[in-house]
Formats: structure tokens, sequence, C-alpha cells
């Protein structure tokens, strides 16, 4: 059973963005005559699709005793109480109050996260901050799966 699993999809406007680089594209190669411009039409939208469909893949899960953000699988034994980040918390933690060496699986177009410290005296990072749209469901699942 997973407790957790959240997609970090990309909002509807980038797709319309990624449709008027197609066309933008398009209408460059329009001098060289109307096939170039259907190729740069449909080739130009379709790499920008692919760069959108790409950035908005990143998956958030709760497994087993994990938390997997994005490539990153975090035993949740090593990680503290999670903390839910409001849009204005969120927004301090990925900016002023940020520290380098923390994880961060940041998506700007989402404004709430959770930020968890890693307990584990090994590791150098200090903390992990995931973009979620729903926090509290995540630090509950991270509470549920975590040793007493």
């Amino acid at each position: 059973m997973q407790p957790y699993e959240e997609r970090l999809s990309a909002p509807r406007s980038w797709w319309f963005i990624a449709v008027l680089i197609g066309v933008s594209v398009g209408l460059i190669m329009l001098p060289f005559g109307t096939l170039p411009m259907l190729g740069g039409l449909i080739g130009g939208a379709a790499l920008a699709c692919v760069a959108v469909s790409s950035y908005g893949s990143a998956r958030v899960r709760v497994v087993a005793d994990s938390l997997v953000a994005g490539e990153a699988r975090i035993p949740v034994s090593a990680l503290g109480t999670p903390q839910v980040l409001d849009a204005d918390e969120a927004a301090a933690w990925r900016t002023y109050k940020a520290d380098p060496r923390a994880f961060m699986l940041l998506r700007s177009y989402i404004p709430t996260a959770l930020r968890v410290d890693v307990t584990d005296p090994e590791d150098p990072t200090p903390y992990v901050y995931v973009s979620t749209r729903n926090p509290e469901a995540l630090a509950a699942a991270l509470t549920a799966v975590q040793p007493a």
C-alpha cells in the first residue's frame, strides 16, 4: 500500500506556451516554404512539449519506509518531524532561509511545500524541502510510516 503519491505536473498555461513556441518556430521557418514551416511548427511544438513533460514528471511518494522525491530515495528513519509550509513560509525556505546543502525538489508553480529535518548524523544534508500541493497529507503519510 502506498500512503501517498503525487505527480508535480506542470500547469496548463505551460502547455499553451509550448504550443506557442511551436507556432513561433513555424513562423521563423515560413520564409523557407510551406513544408519547412510545417516541420518547424510540429518539431518546435514537440520539443517544447517534451521539455514541459519532463520537468513536470517529478513524483513524490511515500513507499514502504522511504520518501521518494524525484530521483532521491530517503529512508523515513533518517528524517525528523515534517513541517508543513504555507505559501509564504515555502517561499522563504526557497529563498533567503535556504541552505545550499539541503535536498530540494521544488517546482515554482506549486506554492506550498513540506520541510523535514534530516536526523542522520552521517548525512551532511540539513533538511529535505519538497514542493507538494497537499503538504498535510504528505506529512501524515510520513508520520504514519515513521518508526516508533
